[in-house]
């Protein structure tokens, strides 16, 4: 990218979503009104797109190989209510209001232990 489309990626106001060499962004999804980390899945421009235009969050699947829909199975849907973007457009984080645990485990987020000197520990729900 040339010097002045990169500061227009970085400073203007287009949004220029900058996609890996696999077509994915990186995206973190954060409850609304705790600001707790929920999730960290990835998207492409299709999944954008769903996201965007249905308010509710979509990825890519990289084990299924295909749009995903979170909650599609089990109504645990997240609805998107801002999405913000990094300073090179290469990763968001999806403001959202969880319909239920985030987790595939059952967990309220996936970031349900953290990392002590013995190994992990399970936080309180």
């Amino acid at each position: 990218m040339s010097e002045p489309d990169q500061t227009l990626r970085e400073s203007g106001a287009s949004f220029l979503p900058k996609f890996d060499s696999a077509g994915l962004l990186t995206a973190v999804a954060v409850d609304a009104r705790s600001r707790d980390v929920l999730m960290v899945a990835f998207m492409d421009a299709e999944a954008l797109e769903k996201t965007r235009s249905t308010g509710f969050a979509h990825f890519h699947s990289r084990s299924r190989g295909r749009l995903w829909m979170k909650g599609e199975t089990s109504g645990h849907v997240l609805v998107v209510q801002e999405i913000r973007v990094d300073c090179d457009q290469d990763a968001l984080v999806l403001f959202c209001e969880p319909k239920g645990p985030a987790c595939h485990t059952g967990a309220t987020s996936c970031f349900y232990r953290k990392l002590e000197r013995d190994g992990l520990v399970r936080l309180p729900d």
